[in-house]
Parts: structure tokens; C-alpha cells; sequence
């Protein structure tokens, strides 16, 4: 008998044929026995080899200082710049690499090779978000298509937000709100020059001199852009009244600032009726103003809907109102979506234009060539006999290139890839266990001195003939500042066209300056923004005729 492979049936044939020979010595049959066994175990030890799962990949390797239970929040809890710190540990444990914030397992991730292994290879795997305390209150319990968990109904609001309210068909429709919202704050501005001239009794043709906050201004305007685009409404008083529409941006604000932060509840879930500091109290009332004057804006829209006279619904509320009529989505009825909805609008397009309409005035600032280049580009290609149009900004390169360097060297939202691990997934060779909490520094990526020669300066020049042909929402991962993947900025288109008119207008009208003559201070505050920390004080002086500015 001849065993080519161990097997349960040649082991038991083999009994049966040592047993059956009755004239062997019994020597014999203990050598037999013991060549059986001998098969018999090797059989299973093959076995057992077999049946062992392939060595998986070892898992990111983790900062060090970490503490016992806390693990690295006291490093995060100490520093004002989450993104500078995370990137510092980058520089020392590699460009993936763990931390620990009380009992969650974070990845970070720190350079373009790894974010395109994030975005392209791994990105279903990684598209859900990690829930907070912050976000069960003002993401109205994740109805909010922003922070909702990766599933159906978020695959639905996302169709619903990329082909229905912000095609580049409806943005085109759109097009008037944002150039009638510019040109009007242009217009007031200059308003209060000539009523400055008044009360001082100069001249009203006089190249006066204004003090204007420009945090303020381009806030006040981006806001009115977007009150008008998504619930058809705007705001005409100080950004201090106390209307609906100055509620809902304070309180907006407010949230924006609480989602922002890291609270002892989120690493240590037991710990999450003390309420530490309160956070948590805050996040419900202001959650309740959102919520209260939204449905007030959600009712008058039933009485009646703003549409043009060809019946096309404008502003997104009404758009969604007919969409989601008498339907429920995941369990929200809605109503709960169509606010959710028009909440994450209006709170990321006004904050995050805000943050880099400010960022690139605050650099063309302390680079006083740049913002020759810029100006001088506005008076070739438009001139000074009537004011930019949209269309304009297509020829504006220079100006193109600003914006793009200026989102490279201070992104809106720079740790907002924040993301949490669907399934188990490999990247750069590591394993990443389900359930990990993933951050891609984009911070860090945009600063990669293997791709970003001389990271830290201001070079516009780099967009323009310096090599880097990055677009800012394609498919390159040296420049994310809208993010990357599926759960990439779906308003990018929106805001570019936003950025690119108000600063082309602003800087077309008005010359300005530093209000201190000096270096612009670039100092920022926490929060899920990264917004400057002081007033951005300039000095205006109108540049073209009158008659433009009425």
C-alpha cells in the first residue's frame, strides 16, 4: 500500500492492513504502530499549518509620551495648533503613526503617498465619520449629511446635494446672487466713506481713508451669499442684531466652535454626565436657537416657495422641500433632513469661505508684490471702467494661483479628513483595525518639503510656472484643502466661485493696507476652522470712478 498524502482514510486503511497480518512478529507490528502514528502526527501538523491565517500586518507604530488611560491627550490638550503638534510627532515617528486619546486608537496620516492610499485604494473602508457628544446635538442626531455615518442615507444626501443643489448647473443659476451680494457690500462700503466725508465736512471726491474689520466684512457678505442661496433670505442689519438671520450666524458660529472641540466625554464615554465645563449644556441650547429659527424659515417656505417665473426653485430649502415631500429617509421625517441639510450649507460655505478670504488678504498683506501682481492682473484683463464679472476670474491666473497657495499654507479645515474605519484595511503596510479613528493631516501634507520646495513662503509663483499644476478639487493628493475621496468637500465648485469674485471685486475697488503698517499678525485660534485669532484691521481707499460703486 502506497500513501502519497496523509490522509484520515490511508491512516485508518493502514490500521486495518498492519492488524490483518497475523504471521508477523510482533516486533514488527510495533514498528507498523509506531510508523502510523508518526503519519498520523505529521498529518495534523500539516493540518495545523494550514488551517493558520496568512501573519497579518503589524499595526501602526504609536507615539511615545503616552500616559497611562489618558494615552496622548495631554499632549493634544496643550497645544494651540492640533495640526503643528501631530505634524512634529510625523517628523519623529514617521508619516504614519498611532496615538492613543483616552481609550480610542487614532492613525494619523502625514504625507501624499498615503493619503492617495486613504482616498483611492481604502476609501469606502474609511468613509464613515466617529460619532461625539458635539455631533449628537448639532448635526441633528447625524441627519446632517456632513457627519452622517457612511450608508444609505448618506449615499442619498449626497446625490441629492451633488446633482440637485450644487450641479454646476444650479451654481450657474445662481450665478446673480453672488455678484449682486458683491458688488452691493462693495457699494456700501464705499457709502460709508462718503457718510464719514459728511459728518467730517471734507469734500466727497476726496481719496479718503476707511478702517474696515475685514473678519467682519467678508463675513457679513459670505453669509448673505449664502442665506440667499440656500433659504432665500438675507441679512441687512449689524452682524450683532438680534433677528433671525443674526441669531442663526452667532449661533452658528458658536457651533462651529463647539464642534470643534475634544471633550473629556469623547475619550472616556462613562465620564459624559459630569459635563466638564459645561460644553455639553451649551451644545443643547444652541442647537435648540438653530433649530428653532430654522423651522420658523421651513414654515414660511410651505406657506410660500421662492421661485423664478419659469417655476424653478432657487434657494436649496425650497428645492428640498419638494424632494423630501411626505417622504421619511433612515428613519429622519423631512423636515429633520431639509434643516440638517440647509444647516450644513450655510455653516460650511459662510465659515470656511470666510477663514480663506481672510488667510489670503492677511498674505497678500505681508507680501506687498503679490498684491501689486494681483491688482495690476485685475486692471489688464477688466480694467477700471466697470467692475469683475464671474466670468472675469477664468483669466485672472495670478489671482487663481494666490487663492490656491493661500489654501496650501492655511486649509480652511485642516484636520477635517477626520474619518473612522469601516472594516479592517491595509495602508502603507500597516493594518488599521476597524473601528480606529483615522485623521489626515492636511496641514502636514500641504508643508512636505519633498514636494513643496521652500514649504513655510508664500509663492503664489509655484502655481503659475513653478511645476505644480495641482487643482485644488482634482484628483492630486499634494493639495486637499477640500478634502479627498467620497466624503471630499461637495461645495468646493461653490466656494472657489465665491473666493474668486469677492477678492477679484475687493481688491478691483479699493486699495488697501495694513491698518498698523506693519506685519499682519498671523495667529490663530482653536477650533474646527482654522480661523485668525485677532481682528483683521485694514486701511481702504477707493480706486475706480464714482460711478462704479453705485
Amino acid at each position: 500500500m502506497m500513501c502519497t498524502y496523509p490522509s484520515y482514510k490511508c491512516v485508518f486503511e493502514l490500521i486495518i492492513h498492519v492488524r490483518e497480518k497475523k504471521n508477523q512478529s510482533m516486533e514488527t507490528f510495533h514498528v507498523a504502530l509506531a510508523g502510523l502514528f508518526g503519519l498520523a502526527g505529521l498529518f495534523i501538523l500539516l493540518s495545523k499549518r494550514r488551517s493558520v491565517p496568512p501573519k497579518r500586518e503589524s499595526p501602526p507604530p504609536e507615539a511615545g509620551q503616552a500616559w497611562p488611560l489618558i494615552g496622548h491627550l495631554h499632549t493634544m490638550a496643550r497645544s494651540n495648533a492640533p495640526r503643528k503638534t501631530l505634524g512634529a510627532m510625523a517628523d519623529r515617528y514617521g508619516p504614519m503613526f498611532a496615538i492613543r486619546l483616552g481609550f480610542q486608537r487614532v492613525v494619523v496620516v502625514s504625507n501624499s503617498k498615503l493619503a492617495k492610499e486613504c482616498f483611492a485604494a481604502n476609501d469606502v473602508a474609511i468613509s464613515s465619520r466617529p460619532k461625539s457628544v458635539a455631533l449628537d446635538h448639532l448635526s441633528y442626531n447625524y441627519a446632517s449629511f456632513g457627519f452622517a455615518p457612511y450608508g444609505p442615507y448618506w449615499r442619498e444626501l449626497r446625490k441629492i446635494a451633488t446633482l440637485e443643489l450644487l450641479s454646476s448647473k444650479r451654481i450657474k443659476l445662481l450665478k446673480h446672487v453672488r455678484i449682486s451680494e458683491t458688488r452691493s457690500s462693495v457699494s456700501e462700503l464705499y457709502q460709508s466713506f462718503r457718510a464719514a466725508d459728511v459728518r467730517q465736512g471734507s469734500a466727497a471726491d476726496d481719496a479718503s481713508v476707511k478702517v474696515v474689520e475685514m473678519k467682519e466684512w467678508f463675513g457679513k457678505l459670505t453669509l448673505n451669499i449664502m442665506l440667499q442661496v440656500v433659504v432665500g433670505r438675507k441679512h441687512v442689519g449689524s452682524l450683532n442684531d438680534f433677528t433671525d438671520v443674526g441669531m442663526y450666524r452667532k449661533s452658528t458660529m458658536e457651533g462651529f466652535h463647539l464642534l470643534g472641540l475634544f471633550l473629556v466625554a469623547d475619550a472616556f464615554p462613562f465620564l459624559r454626565w459630569l459635563d466638564a465645563g459645561g460644553h455639553e449644556k451649551k451644545m443643547k441650547a444652541t442647537a435648540a436657537e438653530l433649530d428653532r429659527i430654522a423651522s420658523k424659515w421651513l414654515e414660511k417656505h410651505k406657506q410660500k416657495t421662492v421661485s423664478t417665473g419659469d417655476g424653478v426653485k432657487l434657494d436649496f430649502m425650497a428645492v428640498l422641500l419638494d424632494l423630501l415631500e411626505d417622504t421619511h429617509v433612515a428613519g429622519f421625517d423631512a423636515d429633520t433632513v431639509n434643516k440638517a441639510t440647509c444647516f450644513a450649507m450655510i455653516a460650511g460655505g459662510n465659515d470656511t469661505t470666510t477663514v480663506t478670504l481672510v488667510w489670503t488678504l492677511c498674505l497678500l498683506l505681508n507680501n506687498r508684490e503679490a498684491l501689486r501682481k494681483v491688482q495690476e492682473e485685475i486692471d489688464y484683463h477688466v480694467g477700471r471702467e466697470r467692475l469683475v464679472d464671474e466670468s472675469d476670474t477664468n483669466s485672472l491666473a495670478y489671482l487663481r494661483a494666490v487663492v490656491k497657495e493661500s489654501m496650501r499654507l492655511y486649509p480652511a479645515a485642516p484636520l477635517a479628513s477626520y474619518r473612522e474605519v469601516r472594516e479592517d484595511c491595509t495602508i502603507g503596510g500597516y493594518h488599521v483595525a476597524k473601528g480606529t479613528h483615522l485623521i489626515v493631516n492636511l496641514w502636514k501634507i500641504h508643508h512636505d518639503p519633498d514636494v513643496w520646495a521652500d514649504p513655510s513662503e508664500f509663492r503664489p509663483e509655484r502655481f503659475v510656472s513653478g511645476g505644480h499644476e495641482e487643482d485644488v478639487v482634482g484628483p492630486h493628493f499634494e493639495l486637499l484643502p477640500f478634502g479627498g475621496g467620497r466624503r471630499a468637500c461637495p461645495g468646493a465648485a461653490l466656494a472657489l466661485e465665491i473666493v474668486h469674485l469677492v477678492l477679484a471685486t475687493f481688491l478691483q475697488a479699493f486699495d488697501v493696507r495694513s491698518a498698523s503698517d506693519g506685519v499682519v499678525d498671523m495667529s490663530e485660534s482653536l477650533g474646527l476652522t482654522t480661523v485668525k485669532a485677532t481682528p483683521l484691521q485694514v486701511l481702504v481707499t477707493p480706486r475706480l470712478p464714482l460711478q462704479l460703486y453705485e
